[in-house]
């Protein structure tokens, strides 16, 4: 399992999702390029003390990103156009968790690129979740039907 960040805008969030992925085991990719800096340096700076605990993968494009990517993972995006929910959805051990941007999404490119379309549900008229949330929730669920988690 990994999870993959298109293009980060919120350093936060980019250090939620770091903290997150290192606590539970799993690798991030991030595509660029990003809204801030995402050296090694820079993120111990902004306290991410976890940095050395998680897996970064970094890559220039989406382009570059796809052409890396294990086949026969999946890529699996969690947008608000997804027309599945995500509890749903019978995860595999190999997919790949995309968060768009958080003040766009992905371009409708990467939209179609996706093997899987995932929303989570929420009352109408509301927008979206905050991406370390919507994040956190659905690789929960991921790791819950794989049998992911870490052992403790």
């Amino acid at each position: 399992m990994r999870l993959a960040l298109y293009q980060p805008d919120i350093p936060q969030n980019t250090g939620t999702i770091l903290r997150l992925a290192a606590c539970l085991g799993v690798a991030v990719d991030v595509i660029g390029p990003a809204a801030f800096d995402l050296t090694d340096r820079a993120l111990r700076r902004a306290g991410l003390d976890y940095l050395a605990e998680v897996e970064i993968v970094r890559h220039a494009s989406f382009a570059e990103f796809d052409a890396a990517r294990q086949r026969p993972s999946r890529l699996v995006l969690l947008t608000t156009r997804g027309d599945t929910p995500y509890m749903a959805f019978t995860f595999r051990g190999g997919d790949t968790l995309l968060l768009g941007r958080e003040s766009a999404g992905v371009p409708d490119a990467v939209h179609e690129a996706a093997d899987a379309r995932l929303r989570i549900p929420m009352r109408p008229g509301l927008r979206s979740l905050n991406v370390a949330v919507a994040a956190a929730m659905v690789l929960g669920e991921a790791l819950r039907q794989t049998g992911g988690f870490p052992r403790f």
